[in-house]
């Protein structure tokens, strides 16, 4: 799902429709034009994609046999991942490499709290659903606030009840599926002091994702490009030993290079021995 603009400078998404749907010599042509035209791909894709869209991509991985396409499939919420991909489009405005760019998308996940009031959490198997939680799911009228991330919650919607927030000023994003209710605008957006509040589509995978199509997913973010810029600028940095790229972290998110192996001098002699 590509989100509107968060600002000017935030740069336009490019959408893999019906990538495993494409004759494969089809897909490979049209990944290799953006890497031809761009340099470096990053993909992020949720993890409620079907299995065959999770092989495509990493077949046209194989067979372009490129280090320039970074696949990142983080264990977010369909909007929240939404929210995501449009935060690395707003740094890709900004002077960062594209291994500090697809390096990025795992420090910002931190920083998103993304969940979902749901109408029923029978088929949910993202989040844990208690024996009794499961129970009342099926009593009608029912209602479950759920928190996917960073710190699963999930609790039976009742008067004073609320999902623990972000302790730092956020902005939220609101999806409505088939659930009628009014309980994250009215309740959790002020709860969570949430500096502001716009709604968008619901993103295609998340019934999918959330067990059920009655349900209002929601992700708080921070939107502010300037502190984006700080918080991944203030991470150190370094090169992978394999590729060379600029990277965050200890594995690189192109080539899959872990850090080198601490290798011990073999021929280093015992102390007060030797010349």
């Amino acid at each position: 799902m590509a989100l509107p603009p968060q600002d000017e400078r935030t740069l336009p998404a490019v959408v893999l429709q019906d990538l495993d749907k494409q004759p494969l010599e089809q897909a490979l042509a049209g990944v290799q034009g953006l890497i031809d035209q761009h340099g470096h791909l990053i993909v992020v894709c949720s993890q409620a994609v079907s299995p065959e869209t999770g092989r495509r991509l990493h077949t046209i991985r194989s067979l372009l046999e490129t280090d320039r396409i970074a696949l990142f499939r983080p264990a977010l919420p369909p909007l929240g991942l939404a929210v995501l991909a449009r935060q690395l489009r707003q740094l890709a405005s900004c002077d960062l490499g594209p291994g500090v760019l697809a390096s990025a998308g795992r420090l910002l996940t931190h920083y998103i709290h993304a969940g979902a009031l749901l109408g029923s959490v029978a088929r949910l198997d993202r989040v844990h659903v208690g024996l009794r939680q499961h129970a009342k799911s099926w009593v009608p009228g029912q209602h479950f606030a759920v928190l996917a991330h960073p710190e699963p919650q999930l609790v039976k919607l009742a008067p004073g009840i609320t999902l623990a927030g972000p302790e730092f000023g956020t902005s939220m994003l609101v999806a409505k599926g088939q659930l009628q209710s009014d309980w994250v605008t009215a309740s959790l957006v002020p709860q969570w002091n949430a500096q502001g509040l716009r709604e968008t589509v619901l993103p295609a995978e998340s019934a999918a994702w959330w067990g059920t199509g009655k349900l209002i997913e929601f992700a708080a973010f921070l939107p502010d490009l300037s502190v984006l810029y700080q918080l991944v600028t203030s991470v150190r940095q370094g090169s992978c030993h394999w590729c060379g790229i600029d990277v965050i972290g200890d594995r690189c998110v192109f080539c899959s290079a872990g850090p080198p192996p601490v290798l011990e001098n073999q021929n280093q002699l015992p102390a007060g021995r030797g010349s």
